[in-house]
């Protein structure tokens, strides 16, 4: 979850022919767009009833949303740098970076003085998250008790400087090593400083306070099962029987020379819940931590290939030994190296084979991960069989007794692609905390799927199979095995044809009827111009004002319904729920018909609630930015179908097309409300909502985003002081420099959140 012009992302710029593109239809227009401006005063954030339902269609009912629609007035576009919240809710911090979960460290004082290696302490960047209740044996329940953990994400340790006193350091020079996009330009870093920036991802698990009526308060500094997980914990690889030795070729190590077990998870970002109640992590953007120095490359042609897609060094990017890609972790020399703990970013073929260096370490990142929050002795568990990607959530399908399961999963880079993974074994109730175990069941074995969106508003999904020869005979990566489609799943979905798509990122289940929602966050002009269009991303234009984004800078959601409603289904159909737009473009941009209440961009995070029936889209946004923070929006979802057909008038400078696409029914300011926005710099990203649905967590990341690193004799300008300089009534903690945290919202009436 990074802004659409990060520099970590790494594009698929593959050129091979895409069934989709031989089947859309285009229609030339000679006309050139033209920019419509029309303002749309404040006071139109307050809508009353007759006028919002003069403007919306039927909503769908869900309990709690009815056919009132959503129950707040929307809050206002803002720069500020608090949280602002619809009148009548309140909101708390529940942890921030660095706090301690235990009382053995130190709390945390904001000024990067700290010398813990971190690893007792709340990781950096919170993202996807999840609330798991425990009964009275201390196993999971899916009914809700008086006792709950919560297990958050930590993506990134981009702003790494703010951990340390002086920033980052490169020979004790402050401010020569670190750039906003992970650039190291010089020198070798002082482990002290790594181990803190290493430990800053992963995992962390809470024990939550919470009062007699299931709200939440806060959380308990000591609670038995609070812990942390890290790059440096151990975790096993797992995948198909039949295919499990061939896997494990690709993980060997200096570290475990059998490549049965590796070591830790990084940079997650969205998330799942499973039916039996585990928690997926999904490791995302991990390929920028690693670098290849010395002017050396990998061993073989096919290795070099496979980095290059993934992002990873596929040669040296500097003879300097003192330069690497990201944040120099593997130049430590000041502490010693156990079992690689700083070698193991560095790529080189340093020695006789991969037993004896860490050429391999890129193959064992990029997976689903797997913890059981409530079993710390069980193992954590890398789930192959569910493809190599840059994992953005992996969300189930509602399950069934006796059908199989099905995992929806976005790969988050822009001209990438949607999955599924659907198991072998059919839901069984009796499964439901079974932990690690049920997962063995349900997620070592079954099939990989690739999506294909057609230009009909019908889609295939086209499974990864050693079997198709479209995989087997694809002449620019010669696949050896099954296990060689798992590891290197998106250049197998290359092979097959799937459509590229605006950067997928989270995806959520409808509890009400099992349509899928994944979003499309943006694109670019290089990987979505005019003639690159398509049914599924239909849209290529130019922002004229403010940061002046072209491709799809605002994004979109897309929903498909599988045939039958069957998880296992090799067909479904599709349409565009919501395209984002700032509310003064013209109609070809702004389809959604979105005005001041609820205009969005960029949408990133998705969640259903299970009580409301409420889908919230949070955003990670960095074209419309110039005119308001990151946000969160309520939207009364409808289904499948609901729309209409539409060409979309496509123009950017003297090319112009039609793209015939198909959208949902327009929501309007009755059931789409803007909720929430962040302070600067933010990212809106990560729910979890207590069983009552009286309790709403969410998480602010990285505000201050762009607060350049110092020199070493400059000063910090913080472009964010959120949350301990809070302008307003949240502020939390000491000092100056922003933290990500967790929040806690709740309505001052007790009510359920959004109706």
């Amino acid at each position: 979850m990074t802004t659409f012009n990060d520099d970590n992302l790494t594009p698929n710029e593959a050129t091979t022919e895409h069934f989709q593109e031989i089947l859309t239809r285009v229609l030339a227009s000679p006309s050139r767009r033209r920019i419509l401006k029309g303002g749309i005063g404040l006071t139109a954030l307050i809508v009353t009833p007759t006028f919002a339902q003069s403007l919306a269609v039927t909503p769908t009912v869900t309990k709690g949303v009815g056919s009132t629609g959503l129950g707040f007035n929307a809050v206002p576009k803002s720069l500020a740098d608090q949280v602002i919240l619809p009148e009548g809710y309140v909101a708390k911090v529940l942890h921030a970076t660095g706090d301690p979960i235990n009382a053995s460290v130190t709390p945390y004082g904001n000024a990067g003085a700290e010398t813990d290696d971190w690893s007792q302490r709340i990781g950096d960047h919170h993202d996807g998250m999840e609330l798991y209740y425990v009964d009275a044996q201390g196993k999971y329940s899916d009914t809700p008790t008086q006792r709950a953990v919560l297990v958050v994400n930590h993506e990134s340790s981009a702003d790494a400087h703010f951990f340390h006193a002086n920033g980052q350091t490169s020979n004790g020079v402050a401010g020569k090593s670190f750039n906003q996009f992970g650039n190291w330009d010089v020198g070798y870093r002082p482990g002290q400083e790594v181990l803190k920036e290493i430990n800053h991802h992963g995992f962390s698990i809470v024990e939550l306070d919470l009062a007699a009526d299931g709200t939440v308060k806060g959380y308990k500094l000591d609670g038995q099962l609070n812990r942390r997980v890290t790059p440096h914990t151990v975790a096993q690889i797992q995948g198909p029987a039949k295919d499990l030795a061939d896997i494990r070729e690709f993980m060997k190590t200096k570290f475990d020379q059998t490549g049965t077990t590796v070591r830790g998870t990084i940079n997650n970002c969205g998330h799942g819940k499973t039916p039996w109640g585990t928690f997926l992590g999904c490791e995302e953007n991990w390929a920028t931590y690693f670098n290849i120095p010395n002017g050396q490359t990998p061993p073989t042609d096919k290795l070099a290939m496979s980095n290059k897609r993934y992002g990873l060094p596929a040669s040296a990017l500097s003879t300097d030994t003192k330069r690497a890609r990201s944040q120099g972790w593997f130049t430590v020399s000041d502490m010693s190296d156990v079992d690689g703990r700083f070698s193991r970013w560095n790529l080189a073929a340093s020695g006789n084979g991969p037993t004896t260096d860490f050429r391999n370490e890129g193959n064992t990142f990029g997976y689903v991960v797997e913890v059981d929050p409530l079993n710390a002795s069980a193992s954590l568990v890398k789930r192959v069989a569910m493809g190599r990607l840059a994992h953005e959530a992996a969300v189930c399908s509602l399950p069934q007794a006796g059908q199989p399961l099905a995992f929806y999963m976005g790969c988050d880079s822009m001209n990438e692609y949607i999955y599924k993974f659907v198991s072998d074994a059919r839901w069984d109730p009796k499964d439901i905390a079974g932990g690690i175990s049920a997962g063995d069941k349900y997620l070592n074995e079954g099939k990989l799927y690739a999506a294909q969106f057609n230009d009909d508003g019908q889609g295939a999904w086209i499974e990864l199979s050693f079997d198709n020869p479209k995989i087997k005979q694809y002449s620019a990566y010669r696949f050896e095995n099954q296990a060689d489609i798992f590891v290197n799943t998106r250049i197998a979905a290359d092979a097959v044809g799937a459509t590229r798509m605006d950067r997928p990122e989270w995806g959520a289940v409808n509890p009400k009827n099992g349509e899928v929602y994944v979003t499309l966050t943006n694109s670019n002009a290089k990987m979505r111009n005019v003639s690159t269009v398509d049914a599924a991303n239909p849209r290529a234009y130019q922002d004229m004002d403010g940061l002046k984004g072209t491709g799809n800078p605002n994004g979109h959601i897309i929903r498909f319904k599988e045939a039958s409603s069957q998880s296992d289904a090799k067909t479904f159909a599709w349409d565009i729920f919501l395209f984002g737009a700032e509310e003064d473009m013209p109609a070809e941009v702004n389809v959604s018909g979105l005005s001041a209440a609820n205009s969005f961009s960029s949408p990133d995070g998705l969640c259903f609630s299970p009580s409301t029936g409420i889908l919230w889209i949070q955003t990670d946004d960095g074209a419309a930015t110039d005119e308001t923070n990151c946000m969160l929006l309520a939207a009364i979802p409808g289904s499948v179908g609901d729309g209409k057909a539409l060409s979309i008038k496509n123009q950017l400078g003297d090319t112009a097309r039609e793209q015939k696409t198909f959208v949902g029914a327009t929501l309007g300011d009755f059931n789409l409300k803007r909720f929430l926005v962040g302070p600067k710099g933010c990212e809106i990203t990560g729910m979890a909502e207590t069983a009552d649905g009286k309790s709403l967590l969410v998480n602010i990341q990285h505000p201050g985003e762009k607060t350049p690193a110092r020199g070493p004799t400059a000063q910090y300008i913080f472009q964010s002081q959120w949350p301990a300089k809070a302008s307003d009534a949240m502020q939390y903690g000491v000092g100056e420099r922003p933290r990500s945290a967790t929040i806690i919202i709740s309505r001052i009436d007790g009510g359920l959140i959004g109706t």
